[in-house]
């Protein structure tokens, strides 16, 4: 079977009334080698090819927020420059609730000032509305009530400053209570290769009620904002190796074999390494495979 682009190969979920490729781009690592930190810089023209080349590739999903930036780039502006004005089938999906300043110091805002963070957003990326907003919850909230914030989101869809919402690093009893308010198209939690029971018995919750399940970390695992670590799983390296692909294409791989609602978010400021992922759309693995790498901790 051949596909239209390489992004294409794994398929299509719908969030609400918007058809996406299941295999999309985060834009956090375009900013630097390490998001939120000290590293290696970003470089701005490297970030606007790996966009527009992502795009190329069939990807019409792109994750972002208003705190990706670092001292030389933000992933918003990088991303009005490299695709605006936008084509019509992509599909921007942010985050509100964490914000940061010039300095990088966190804070997290209130629901009267979720409206301000959506609005910064909109400017950045020179776009009227927003296709998708993630309210991305704070481990403090972990066991307390989002009503407030998701409540203060569903005014702003209402008002068309905002076109479906989602929740990030969500329980299922965030989902409830967020799904009781206004609907959710999607669900972004920390999800890969070892996820906790947890995490997969809300992935299937969310399948029930079809709603999109959207991993990060999925190639990074416990290295999260740092990147993956120099030292892989000898499981997934045997499957990489008799794949003839790379471990993050096998995690990646796995990630989408969980249910035709899980996307993937993989992002990178590399060329070679955004052609490697959105070619994982195309890789299959076998239920054996997959019951090996599930079994991982």
């Amino acid at each position: 079977m051949t596909f239209a682009t390489p992004a294409a190969a794994a398929g299509t979920w719908n969030l609400g009334d918007l058809t996406i490729n299941r295999i999309g781009f985060g834009t956090m690592r375009l900013t630097g080698s390490v998001a939120f930190g000290p590293g290696v810089p970003g470089d701005r023209d490297r970030s606007i090819a790996v966009l527009r080349r992502a795009v190329e590739l069939g990807v019409d999903h792109v994750d972002t927020a208003a705190y990706y930036f670092s001292p030389h780039l933000a992933a918003n502006e990088l991303i009005r420059q490299a695709l605006a004005p936008y084509p019509d089938n992509l599909v921007i999906a942010s985050k509100v609730w964490p914000s940061r300043d010039p300095s990088g110091a966190w804070s997290w805002a209130a629901p009267e000032e979720l409206r301000g963070q959506v609005e910064k957003n909109l400017r950045a990326l020179d776009r009227d509305h927003l296709d998708v907003v993630n309210l991305r919850i704070p481990p403090s909230r972990r066991t307390g009530s989002i009503a407030d914030h998701f409540g203060a989101l569903a005014d702003l869809r209402t008002a068309g400053l905002v076109r479906h919402l989602g929740v990030s690093n969500a329980t299922s009893a965030h989902l409830a209570e967020a799904q009781a308010i206004a609907p959710v198209v999607c669900l972004q939690n920390a999800f890969g290769v070892g996820a906790p029971p947890s995490e997969q018995e809300l992935l299937r919750s969310c399948a029930e009620q079809g709603i999109a399940f959207v991993p990060f970390f999925s190639i990074a695992g416990a290295g999260r904002e740092t990147g993956a670590g120099g030292t892989e799983h000898e499981e997934v390296l045997a499957i990489a190796r008799a794949r003839d692909a790379t471990p993050a294409q096998i995690r990646l791989a796995w990630t989408l074999h969980q249910g035709p609602n899980v996307l993937a978010i993989p992002g990178t400021g590399n060329l070679e390494h955004l052609t490697e992922n959105v070619a994982a759309a195309a890789l299959r693995l076998s239920d054996d495979e997959a019951a090996r790498l599930a079994s991982l901790g």
